[in-house]
């Protein structure tokens, strides 16, 4: 613990310098080894013993990881390495890699400035892997390489030493072809991945030991040395002489930027405000005299401490006692009761916190992931997280004991609050509540932690598909009457362009940005002049225009249409699911004078029926999620793993050979994925190795629609007859 306390203080000082500072985050596919290279970054830093180191897997202090062996929640820790006779902090994270837990991934990107890419040496690059990249890069965050798992070439597959420089240069080639494709600017720029440049290392995690062309003119240590060792088996010189988190961590304080640099470059992508006023120059430098600016990136919950808010903090300090608002709540003052950083799953408290650093706080009760933490009552937000998969999968909830019903809706708003890739609906009325995840693993693990840790006891359905609502085809002017029938509020809808989603999906068009910044961003995308400037509104997907000119009250009124147009979208007319991709263009308005006649329980139910009226008019149809399919069987089973993505509504449309084993590429419902575990092992006798990746949703085929939409609509306890428009417009 001596040593554990040392670092702490070591910590502690080096906090308030910038420069000697580095963030960084550990991505990489699934089971490609990154907590146990953390673990060996941790012993190297003194944090554990070496002896534990591999086999500890500290960062996973979550039980449920150590059962399953994976990471499920992104950790944090901080941890000094010298560097040329100089302390350096290193502030890393070590994220999940399977596809359920993504969405941690994304968080973890905006806290950090640098990530290492793990690579496996015998898989390779694998679709997780670029995913993670792609995560990184979109947040303007450099990545090294480490190529893991390269005494399994020499052991298991048996390659010369020629060869193994071969397959190594070859996964090299491969991150470097992701990173030209994602953003060739960056690449351009010096982002490209050289291992003669220092920005690779090669080696392995579980035996502790790594090489880069750097460390191997300090060490001595050649690829001939390394291969030799390999096949003697003699892992423990090539530790001794050339230990993995030395050369790591040389690579991390050498190559990747320090807070100083990295915000000139991160802030104006990640923040939309003003970058010449006085906040925004404060967040470029990277100023701790400057106005608090903090973006949390994640929240847990501590039993002694309650609530613990971590980010990233680019501006400013953090004291104990000071008042800070949460941007997008109330604004009430929250007072921050500790101030303190993580080291792995124990918190240690400090004193102050300055810009540039990984901050958790307590006290910030409006705190949600993904919020703006100021000192300022005004501050434009920083641009919001843009998660790279969608909750696919729902599973309703019950409590077992009524009397748990109240713990469970207290306990259903904390999960949401700590992982906000999943969706949850609360229905106080039925006690029937929904929660929706990434994929059966992912709302497997949250169903048993509220069992465990929050000690409620439910019963969960079987899981079933998360669909969404569009529209196929144009309608104009659809009348709403209010009930009164003094106010008319009238509507054309159609599909909103892909091209303009995908700018949304990637945060480049939002209502965060100023208006000017988002009218040429909508124009350069070939979006109409007069709709580019009169955008009122963007809600997932769907935007609504205001195609009026100088109507009386309409102002006063825009808020309440606005509800109304949300709760339309919350549920689509066919099936009550949520609605994507729909442009509504508000055409004209007609509205009573005196104000009591043209509140919210007259322009609601008018704006609501509108669309709802409307979307069945333009030909509303259901879209279904579907996964990417990635199966690698030796030859002979090809077969089997063709048959059992076509047999799944699926398609097949690659496959590639390497060596003896070929990789099938496609795609499926995930309606239709339930239970492939099991069927993909029995097809190919247990030799079948698979991905799935998210892949968007695409509509239901137009013979399923009916008797998809009355299977949801009879699940929810809605009437079972299709809907028609009538239903919804004032006759």
């Amino acid at each position: 613990m001596v040593r554990g306390k040392k670092s702490v203080e070591r910590v502690t000082e080096l906090m308030k310098e910038p420069k000697h500072i580095r963030n960084i985050g550990i991505v990489a596919h699934i089971d490609h080894g990154k907590t146990t290279l953390s673990d060996n970054l941790l012993s190297g830093a003194g944090i554990i013993s070496e002896e534990l180191a591999g086999k500890q897997l500290f960062m996973d202090s979550d039980p449920e990881e150590q059962a399953r062996g994976i990471t499920i929640d992104a950790s944090n820790v901080s941890m000094v390495h010298e560097y040329e006779g100089q302390d350096y902090l290193i502030n890393m994270i070590d994220t999940p890699g399977h596809v359920d837990f993504g969405g941690d991934v994304t968080r973890a990107m905006r806290a950090v400035d640098g990530a290492v890419v793990l690579v496996d040496a015998v898989e390779g690059t694998m679709p997780q892997t670029e995913t993670v990249l792609r995560q990184a890069l979109k947040e303007g965050v450099r990545p090294v390489l480490f190529i893991n798992k390269v005494d399994r070439l020499v052991n298991e597959l048996k390659v010369d030493e020629m060869e193994m420089q071969i397959r190594l240069g070859k996964v090299i080639d491969k991150v470097n072809k992701l990173i030209k494709g994602m953003n060739e600017e960056a690449y351009n720029s010096g982002w490209k991945l050289d291992a003669g440049a220092g920005t690779v290392a090669f080696g392995s995690a579980l035996y502790n030991w790594a090489v880069s062309v750097p460390f191997m003119k300090k060490s001595g240590i050649s690829f001939k040395i390394v291969f030799d060792k390999c096949r003697a088996g003699d892992m423990k010189y090539l530790a001794k002489n050339s230990p993995l988190s030395d050369v790591l961590l040389d690579i991390v304080v050498h190559q990747l930027p320090n807070p100083l640099e990295a915000q000139k470059r991160r802030i104006p992508i990640i923040w939309h405000g003003d970058k010449e006023s006085k906040e925004g120059k404060a967040m470029i430098n990277c100023d701790p005299k400057g106005a608090v600016a903090m973006m949390v990136t994640d929240i847990s919950f501590d039993p002694h401490a309650g609530e613990v808010a971590t980010g990233r903090l680019f501006s400013g300090s953090l004291k104990r006692g000071d008042s800070l608002y949460v941007m997008g709540s109330a604004m009430k003052e929250n007072r921050l009761q500790q101030v303190g950083i993580f080291m792995g799953p124990k918190r240690v408290e400090v004193e102050e916190i300055v810009g540039g650093n990984i901050a958790a706080v307590t006290g910030l009760r409006d705190a949600f992931v993904g919020s703006t933490v100021t000192n300022l009552l005004e501050i434009t937000p920083f641009e919001s997280l843009k998660h790279y998969s969608e909750p696919v999968m729902t599973v309703a909830v019950e409590a077992k004991n009524m009397k748990d019903l109240p713990k469970l809706v207290e306990v259903l708003r904390q999960v949401a609050k700590e992982d906000p890739t999943l969706v949850i609906t609360i229905n106080e009325e039925t006690g029937e509540h929904l929660i929706s995840g990434m994929g059966e693993l992912h709302l497997e693990i949250i169903c048993g932690r509220i069992k465990r840790d929050k000690g409620v006891e439910i019963v969960t359905s079987e899981p079933i598909v998360v669909y969404r609502e569009t529209v196929t085809g144009k309608v104009e002017n659809v009348e709403g009457k209010s009930p009164n029938r003094h106010n008319r509020f009238y509507f054309t809808l159609e599909p909103l362009p892909d091209g303009i989603v995908d700018l949304i999906k990637k945060g480049e068009v939002s209502m965060n940005q100023q208006a000017l910044e988002r009218r040429d961003a909508l124009l350069k995308a070939g979006f109409d002049k007069d709709d580019a400037k009169a955008v009122k509104m963007i809600k997932g997907t769907n935007m609504l225009i205001d195609r009026t000119k100088g109507i009386q009250y309409l102002n006063e009124t825009m808020e309440l249409i606005i509800e109304g147009i949300g709760e339309a979208l919350a549920g689509g007319p066919l099936a009550d699911e949520p609605v994507q991709n729909l442009k509504m263009s508000l055409t004209d308005v007609k509205l009573h004078e005196d104000a009591i006649h043209r509140g919210p329980a007259q322009v609601i139910p008018a704006v609501r029926g509108a669309i709802k009226g409307g979307m069945l008019l333009a030909g509303d149809s259901l879209l279904e999620p579907v996964q990417k399919l990635q199966i690698s069987v030796p030859m002979d089973q090809m077969g089997a793993a063709t048959s059992q993505i076509q047999g799944r509504r699926g398609q097949v449309f690659d496959m590639q050979s390497e060596g003896d084993t070929i990789s099938v590429v496609g795609k499926a419902p995930v309606a239709e994925l339930f239970g492939f575990a099991g069927d993909i092992r029995s097809a190919t006798e247990g030799r079948a190795m698979w991905n799935t990746e998210f892949a968007g949703f695409e509509l239901v085929p137009n013979n399923m629609v009916k008797e998809v939409v009355v299977g949801i609509r009879k699940r929810k306890g809605l009437k079972e007859v299709m809907p028609t428009p009538n239903d919804y417009l004032a006759v």
